[in-house]
């Protein structure tokens, strides 16, 4: 039996599935411990005697290193470093977020000056030694570390991908009760100042998540537990305590890993995704495959570690909504969360959220509402948003609207960062909603891009807990390799792969994976000598990599150059199925002389409700009632226990054979 559980900062999802059927639940997160939900919610789904039994897998994604991340709550870190580069994680690349504000605001490195300590053991880029690391100054650093009682160290030496020996050295001199995190085996890769950052949040988030994972599992145990990360792929719990780095985007992978899924599925291999759940809204691209980047961010910090191509707004169910100093209505970042949550939820919230206006346009339904175990409180509904609607001189109706309106540009906005100001046209491309509120949203969110396809997936409102079990099983490893194309070999870099491959085995066969079932994608990153930025292509043999090269670079800025191709980084990335099959339903079939698309009305009970700006009554549709093929066009509500979607006018949904929506917009 295997459960997925996704962590948000509203509503704490699980998925399971028990070798037959999917079986899905929410509960309200409990942001403070959050492996209370999670107990919670397992014995909700009645599998505590699974769980004793040890005869349950729960994969999860956390958001417990984003949250500590986020709010600066990192444990207190020791930072260690060759002569002359101890400023080195407060310098930065010097680069400012208003470059034309005379009185920034100060806003240091979160590490301590007295925290950062010089030694040796520096080598320069060909690896050759410049200052030897004596056993005095070993001596001398421990005792310095030592006073400072920290709870972990980061080491983080110049060029210590070519050479781990001086960090190895330190790594064992010091303390052994000491989480260390060193920079030549979190990110061996060039550019000190972002390896620096991430071997620093490796260590200042690790005991964070060490402590919360191994409670976890002692809690779950004798099951097991598996982590989500930010690349797209899970990693075994206890290997998990020590890449607290790699876990910053858990939840939000787990989406993507179901929407790639769904991409295969319905051969739509262009999805834009939105994920919008009750704090925030993330959205992506996936053009074949997952898109992903090592020049991330985590609030202000870089994250040079693979993760995700995430973009992340404050734009939730449980946005607030207020007036701000010019007399307008505004909406988020500011989330009303879990607790007290919405107005309507009536557990004491009084602010007006996304949600809140849902309500009292009717389009959230209080009897289809978490399949009716949850009650919706209309009335303080109704009073927050009225609370806003006076001071504006408009009505109730006109006022949520209003927040609904600006929500939508907030998500448009930022959907389109991840599309048009990247050279892609959201024309050629579905966009898939998922979250439990995404739905709600996605034909107004598809026809602001300009898109006349959607997709809303079947249990999308669970979706990032569903693809923790989609995912396989994954590494992703990288090292620097510097130099012109030309002057390697294909066995020189056939070693390199070899050798990162290895180690990425080693991971695996740990989990329980065997050898025969990983499979190895090689790629490197190059560029023309001279650019700070760089290109990944496959790898396949040295003779290509430079046509590869010019033909990407026309692709994505429409020229190539007559220069020299440079290979900067090579990556390996080294997966195994996931515990699952395909864990999407399928549709239920119609009769044999009953096919094609048809009114849904004939076959689904329907309820009629009136809603705001909407001529007479709509229908409402309950989703697990629809077959495959069924026709609805719009307006209605399809309302299911984990979330609703608005189909408005003008749009035609078709129920696909995996049960999916697949949205159109009517000429």
């Amino acid at each position: 039996m295997i459960l997925g559980v996704d962590t948000g900062g509203t509503f704490t999802d699980f998925v399971l599935h028990d070798g037959k059927e999917l079986k899905i639940h929410k509960v309200l997160s409990t942001p403070q411990h959050p492996d209370q939900a999670i107990l919670a919610g397992i014995a909700a789904m009645g599998l505590q005697s699974a769980l004793e039994k040890g005869e349950l897998l729960v994969i999860h994604g956390s958001t417990v290193a984003t949250n500590a991340a986020l709010e600066g709550k990192g444990v207190k870190t020791a930072y260690v470093t060759n002569y002359g580069f101890k400023d080195l994680l407060h310098i930065g690349r010097q680069s400012r977020p208003e470059l034309y504000n005379l009185q920034p605001v100060n806003n240091p490195f979160p590490l301590p000056h007295a925290h950062c300590f010089e030694v040796g053991g520096r080598i320069d880029c060909n690896a050759q030694v410049l200052e030897p690391l004596t056993e005095e100054e070993l001596q001398r650093l421990v005792a310095e570390v030592t006073a400072l009682n920290p709870e972990s160290v980061a080491i983080n030496l110049l060029f210590s991908f070519l050479d781990s020996e001086a960090e190895e050295r330190i790594e064992q001199a010091l303390p052994k009760h000491l989480f260390i995190s060193r920079s030549s085996k979190v990110l061996a890769e060039y550019k000190e100042y972002e390896r620096g950052v991430a071997t620093w949040l490796n260590a200042w988030l690790g005991p964070l998540m060490q402590r919360y994972i191994d409670s976890l599992v002692s809690q779950l145990a004798p099951s097991t537990l598996t982590i989500m990360q930010s690349s797209g792929g899970t990693i075994d719990a206890a290997q998990a305590s020590q890449n607290a780095v790699r876990l910053l985007l858990s939840g939000p992978a787990g989406g993507l890993a179901a929407a790639k899924q769904i991409s295969v599925e319905s051969g739509q291999a262009r999805l834009i995704t939105f994920d919008m759940g009750g704090t925030s809204t993330d959205v992506s691209l996936i053009n074949g495959d997952l898109a992903l980047t090592n020049e991330g961010k985590i609030g202000r910090f870089p994250v040079a570690v693979p993760m995700v191509d995430i973009h992340t707004i404050g734009a939730g169910g449980g946005s607030i909504a207020v007036i701000d100093q010019g007399g307008l209505l505004a909406v988020g970042p500011q989330s009303a969360g879990a607790n007290p949550g919405p107005a309507c939820y009536g557990l004491g919230g009084e602010a007006a959220t996304v949600t809140d206006a849902h309500t009292v346009l009717g389009r959230l339904r209080p009897e289809y509402f978490l399949g009716g175990t949850m009650t919706l409180d209309q009335g303080a509904a109704a009073r927050a948003i009225e609370a806003l609607a006076t001071p504006l001189g408009l009505s109730l109706e006109e006022t949520a609207a209003g927040i609904i309106q600006i929500a939508d540009e907030k998500m448009a906005r930022a959907l389109r960062v991840i599309s048009v100001e990247r050279g892609h046209d959201p024309a050629q491309f579905s966009l898939c909603c998922f979250g439990g509120a995404g739905g709600l949203h996605v034909c107004s969110l598809a026809e602001s891009l300009g898109t006349t396809q959607a997709i809303v997936p079947a249990n999308g409102g669970v979706l990032s807990a569903l693809g923790m079990l989609v995912a396989p099983r994954e590494r992703q490893l990288s090292l620097t390799k510097t130099g012109l194309v030309k002057n390697f070999s294909s066995d020189e870099i056939n070693r390199s792969i070899e050798n990162l491959s290895n180690r990425g085995t080693q991971e695996l066969e740990a989990e329980g994976v065997e050898a025969r079932e990983i499979d190895l994608e090689a790629s490197l990153d190059v560029r023309y000598a001279g650019q700070s930025h760089s290109l990944n292509v496959k790898w396949r043999d040295i003779d290509q990599v430079s046509a590869q090269f010019h033909q990407l670079h026309h692709d994505r800025y429409g020229h190539q150059l007559d220069i020299e191709v440079e290979l900067v980084s090579i990556r390996v990335k080294l997966s195994s199925p996931a515990p699952g099959q395909s864990l999407f339903p399928s549709a239920k079939n119609l009769a044999a002389d009953d096919v094609g698309p048809r009114r849904v009305q004939s076959a689904s009970p329907v309820a009629q409700v009136s809603l705001y700006k909407v001529d007479g009554k709509v229908p409402v549709y309950p989703r697990d009632a629809l077959v495959m093929g069924e026709t609805l066009e719009g307006p209605a509500l399809i309302v299911e226990d984990i979330s609703t979607t608005w189909l408005a006018q003008g749009w035609q949904a078709v129920v696909d054979g995996c049960g999916h929506l697949r949205l159109s917009q009517l000429s």
